[in-house]
């Protein structure tokens, strides 16, 4: 059954290489029948965050942030793509993220790190596994880090190295696993 997979990108930057990476996933979760619907921090325009979606009265959120909330409420997992700055994660990923809570919990996440150089953003994605941990959303145990993505990557995502596909497809096959058994134990009821 088809999965609803968000591709998240971190980054705001002028001419973000993220692009690159999270397009990527989007046409590589949607090439399995997966929607995967991409949340740029660029697009949403999200303020410094100052009070979480649930924090305000019903009704009264941010269009941004209410589109947010019932996409996130209908996903069974979520893609996170992040850069690597000062060897942590961007500030915008954080502030995108940290706007919600309970839309993560029982959903598993993935994390795709990339970086200029050749270790591929990794640095960035180990305090981003704990921070979705922390957020309720697990990352599975494999990580898709895209080292160099520049030349890995065309602007509109499209691989330039072969080397791409091989783990792409076995990171998505974990992901797709996680998700679907997550899926199947909310239906029959979370812990609280």
């Amino acid at each position: 059954m088809p999965l609803v997979v968000p591709v998240i990108l971190g980054s705001v930057r002028e001419g973000r290489n993220g692009l690159r990476a999270a397009r990527y996933l989007v046409q590589s979760l949607e090439s399995r029948g997966h929607e995967a619907p991409l949340v740029d921090p660029v697009e949403l325009g999200l303020p410094l965050l100052a009070r979480m979606y649930k924090e305000y009265p019903k009704g009264e959120a941010p269009e941004a942030l209410e589109r947010l909330a019932a996409l996130y409420r209908r996903a069974d997992g979520f893609v996170v793509v992040s850069a690597e700055y000062n060897h942590s994660i961007p500030p915008a990923l954080s502030n995108t993220l940290d706007h919600f809570l309970e839309e993560y919990f029982w959903r598993p996440s993935a994390i795709v790190c990339y970086s200029a150089g050749r270790y591929g953003g990794v640095r960035a994605a180990m305090q981003l596994r704990a921070m979705l941990g922390e957020l309720g959303t697990p990352s599975i145990p494999s990580l898709l880090p895209i080292p160099e993505v520049h030349k890995a990557l065309d602007e509109d995502g499209r691989p330039l190295q072969p080397w791409l596909e091989r783990p792409t497809g076995r990171f998505i096959d974990e992901l797709t696993w996680y998700a679907e058994a997550l899926r199947e134990r909310r239906k029959a009821g979370v812990p609280y």
